[in-house]
């Protein structure tokens, strides 16, 4: 059975304790036999509501794969763990190989916005180009 924890960890926490926030939850589902499928860092997103006062966190994905023991050994790990704001575990029957939508939507904007680049970085050559094809235009009419 595979079951998918998402969760929220407190954004005065840098991206860097969050990984090894992380690591150590790993390990914990590991000792219990349980294995991690996928796991994705989404960054540090704004929250629909404050949770502690606080308006951002470092979210979390994780899929797992393994007995209900290793998924009460990943939320006891979350439970004593204060820096975690907020978790959910669901289970799910269907194991995708495919990022999550939000990593979808976030690598599609990283295109557009590498595309949007690469144009603007044409455009100023195209322009030169045309610039300079004017100039002479210009030069060969006074010429004439």
């Amino acid at each position: 059975m595979y079951y998918e924890t998402i969760f929220i960890v407190n954004p005065d926490v840098s991206q860097e304790n969050t990984e090894a926030l992380t690591d150590g939850l790993i390990q914990r589902v590991e000792k219990a036999g349980g294995r991690i499928v996928k796991r994705e860092y989404w960054g540090s997103r704004p929250l629909a509501y404050a949770i502690n006062k606080r308006k951002r966190g470092h979210y979390t994905l994780l899929v797992t794969d393994g007995e209900p023991q290793a998924i009460k050994a990943l939320e006891e790990g979350i439970r004593l763990e204060e820096r975690i704001m907020r978790f959910l575990t669901t289970s799910i029957t269907k194991l995708s190989d495919d990022p999550s939508p939000l990593m979808r939507r976030r690598s599609s904007t990283a295109e557009t916005q590498e595309t949007k680049s690469e144009a603007q970085d044409e455009a100023p050559a195209e322009a030169s180009a045309d610039v300079a094809q004017s100039s002479e235009e210009t030069v060969s009419e006074a010429s004439a």
